[in-house]
């Protein structure tokens, strides 16, 4: 994903963030519909009704991070979005193990950040946008994928949300247009959106079908420590003590949250067995 963030950001010189987004959005959608080929039932008005809000917030999501990311450090940025997936996980904790790993997860993204106020504003409001939509995209998400047609559904949700932020494209004109000629351009928008959303969202499906969505947070505090990986590697960001110790508290959490604390899903029971006493949903 963050492989992924860093091409995005050297897309910026060259078309706006939101621009960026509606590509990475556009690409993912593309490819999913060759690959998926959902059938006529996935585009009827029931579907939709699962799979476009899924799609618009994930669109949304996008967007507001690469706006983030384009005033703040990556590591930043990332961590203050965590915000999220924390508020989610808090939300449907039922255990004082399950608090205790959001609480220490928390700790570590706070550790990673280092976020400074002062230094740009705009950019801390949009990470926190982001993390709003990265909490709305866990509940659609978990949503979509306990239908059992996620993989389907996400096809069907990010074409439709493509064409709905498809505008954003044209809001600077001719200008604007002019770098998608570059065929260099094209090239890497469609890359973003393979590292970026068809690959780890597509695994999402997979995983969220297996574990609800109070684990499913926790185990995305993995995120924050990627994102210092990839910023070291890729762009350079060396990490201070703080961060090397927040990326050990997120690992922590992960290990300590070794169990759901929510319900688990049907199509998944342990040794594949259903339990009588709680039909599906």
């Amino acid at each position: 994903m963050y492989v992924g963030a860093a091409l995005a950001v050297g897309l910026f010189d060259r078309l706006s963030p939101a621009a960026v987004a509606v590509l990475r959005i556009l690409g993912a959608g593309a490819l999913l519909l060759l690959v998926v080929r959902p059938g006529k039932v996935a585009w009827s008005h029931r579907r939709l009704r699962r799979s476009l809000p899924f799609g618009v917030a994930t669109a949304l999501m996008n967007a507001a991070f690469y706006e983030a990311i384009a005033r703040l450090p990556l590591g930043t940025a990332v961590a203050l979005e965590f915000c999220g997936p924390v508020v989610v996980a808090a939300a449907l904790s039922r255990r004082p193990r399950d608090v205790g790993a959001v609480l220490l997860a928390a700790g570590g993204v706070a550790l990673i950040a280092d976020v400074r106020w002062s230094g740009s504003p705009s950019g801390v409001l949009w990470a926190l946008a982001a993390a709003a939509l990265w909490a709305a995209y866990i509940v659609l998400g978990k949503r979509v994928a306990s239908a059992g047609d996620g993989v389907e559904d996400m096809a069907v949700g990010f074409t439709v949300a493509a064409v709905l932020c498809s505008p954003v494209l044209f809001l600077g004109g001719s200008a604007g247009l002019a770098p998608l000629g570059d065929p260099t351009v094209l090239l890497l928008a469609v890359g973003v959106g393979v590292l970026s959303s068809v690959i780890p969202y597509g695994l999402d499906q997979v995983v969220l079908r297996r574990v609800g969505q109070a684990r499913f947070a926790v185990l995305l505090a993995l995120l924050p420590a990627t994102a210092t990986v990839i910023g070291l590697v890729l762009l350079g960001q060396l990490p201070g003590p703080a961060e090397a110790v927040g990326i050990l508290a997120v690992v922590g959490a992960v290990l300590l949250r070794s169990r759901d604390g929510d319900e688990v899903p049907q199509t998944v029971r342990p040794n594949h067995v259903t339990d009588s006493h709680h039909p599906p949903e």
